[in-house]
């Protein structure tokens, strides 16, 4: 009986390093490069966003979709799927534009967290690039932030 679960455990684990990358290969950096509002309503709010995504390996990587989610300030924000294909280069990066959807409640969370007078707002996407059959789904996780100083945005003309 213990050799069974043992055998499962193990066909487990071997499944699920099919999911991610092949061996010695490293994790795909996933980075905000542009953020545009794309389309306001009442209960949603539509964003452009750029992706760069960089390839560490010397293999090239190919793309076949994505799924994300985007945090402000700790709180959800938005969030995003694409069925778009890329294939990154070795030791390079691409670019992908995708869209991702935001609620009302999400929205109003950020403009209240502004309108105290915050310097920066931190930022957090994570999910999963999917890469095909050969290797599934690899996650990913990047955090940054954005200070209003740096951008020439006095303090006190802030209006949120």
């Amino acid at each position: 009986m213990i050799r069974r679960r043992l055998l499962m455990a193990a066909a487990a684990l071997a499944l699920a390093g099919c999911a991610g990358l092949p061996m010695n290969m490293q994790p795909p950096e996933v980075s905000v490069a542009d953020l545009r509002l794309l389309d306001v309503g009442l209960f949603e709010q539509r964003f452009g966003l750029r992706l760069r995504v960089l390839n560490p390996n010397d293999a090239e990587l190919p793309i076949d979709g994505l799924s994300f989610a985007i945090e402000l300030n700790g709180k959800p924000f938005a969030k995003g799927v694409s069925n778009q294909t890329l294939t990154v280069p070795r030791l390079s990066e691409a670019m992908l534009d995708v869209e991702a959807v935001s609620s009302l409640t999400g929205l109003l969370r950020q403009f209240g967290t502004m309108a105290q007078g915050q310097e920066r707002i931190d930022y957090r996407i994570h999910g999963t690039l999917y890469t095909g059959r050969l290797f599934g789904g690899v996650p990913f996780d990047q955090k940054g932030e954005v200070d209003f100083a740096d951008l020439g945005v006095p303090a006190g003309t802030r209006r949120f």
